[in-house]
């Protein structure tokens, strides 16, 4: 059973930085793009960062320059560095991770639990 687990969430003063980790476990293939999204209260889910299998990243444009991405293949993880985290910043953050489980079948969207992420003013 395929898994992403996420780490680091927490409450935080303005200004302050956070780092959260994702980890894919279980029976994996092949893992193309990951990414973290988040969701604040009363908003749709959107994209903050990705980074695919060759390294290249993207990221929303409230976060550029404040936050950065990285992944560890070896690990099958993705790493979020925040950093001058601002009150508009809280959400939960979701980890995604397009994967195969065998070489026959297709990429699909897997997605972590979800961490709670609380910016104080």
């Amino acid at each position: 059973q395929v898994q992403l687990v996420e780490s680091g969430g927490g409450l935080v003063q303005a200004g302050g930085s956070l780092r959260l980790s994702c980890a894919a476990s279980g029976r994996i293939f092949s893992i193309n793009a990951m990414g973290w999204y988040r969701q604040a209260p009363g908003k749709q889910r959107e994209l903050v960062a990705a980074v695919t299998s060759g390294g290249s990243t993207n990221y929303t444009d409230s976060v550029k320059g404040r936050f950065t991405i990285s992944r560890d293949n070896a690990k099958n993880a993705v790493y979020l560095q925040m950093n001058s985290l601002k009150p508009e910043d809280t959400a939960v953050y979701y980890c995604n991770a397009q994967m195969k489980i065998t070489f026959f079948h297709d990429y699909r969207n897997y997605w972590g639990q979800g961490t709670q992420v609380t910016v104080s003013s």
